[in-house]
């Protein structure tokens, strides 16, 4: 493996699915995909915090609403219009979750050879290291890819607390 691939990325091409938050694109595994909707209501959750702020009803199950936009960082972006929910399964703690994530747009289906997979170096993201795969150049600029499991580990393990300004976070 040559400098600068991550040692974490598959042996063989993977087929990723693109979407947006914000300016930023980002690419989940299509293994982990269970389906791309239009944007349900949001049941807001007593107490939750803003990175999982409520539940959504998916085919009559109750499922956490997770905005990854605010877990990294990034601000809502994009025409309402082409908002979508992205509806994955995570292993969460050794037990399989699903999750609805918040897209301003989703783009791709793709595949994506492991030698294209770039290690994302601290120093040039805003987000923990832990937080992120790497990333690879499309031609719409890098596509981030993030460590699904990590993320939602680390938000399913992060107790509510409240902020100065008394809201919870």
């Amino acid at each position: 493996m040559s400098q600068g691939q991550n040692q974490r990325a598959p042996t063989r091409p993977q087929t990723m699915v693109t979407f947006s938050i914000g300016p930023q694109r980002l690419a989940v595994p299509a293994t982990s995909l269970l389906e791309v909707m239009d944007p349900l209501p949001v049941t807001r959750v007593p107490g939750a915090g803003r990175l999982v702020p409520g539940v959504v009803n998916v085919r009559g199950s109750v499922v956490p609403f997770a905005d990854l936009g605010a877990a990294l960082g990034l601000p809502r972006g994009g025409d309402v219009a082409n908002h979508r929910f992205v509806v994955v399964e995570v292993d969460v703690g050794g037990d399989l979750s699903t999750v609805v994530i918040h897209a301003d747009a989703v783009h791709e289906v793709a595949s994506l050879h492991p030698e294209a997979i770039l290690t994302a170096s601290a120093s040039l993201s805003p987000w923990p290291a832990e937080f992120l795969l790497g990333l690879y150049k499309s031609g719409d600029g890098f596509v981030i890819l993030p460590d699904l499991v990590q993320v939602f580990s680390t938000l399913a393990k992060k107790p509510s607390t409240p902020s100065s300004n008394g809201t919870t976070i």
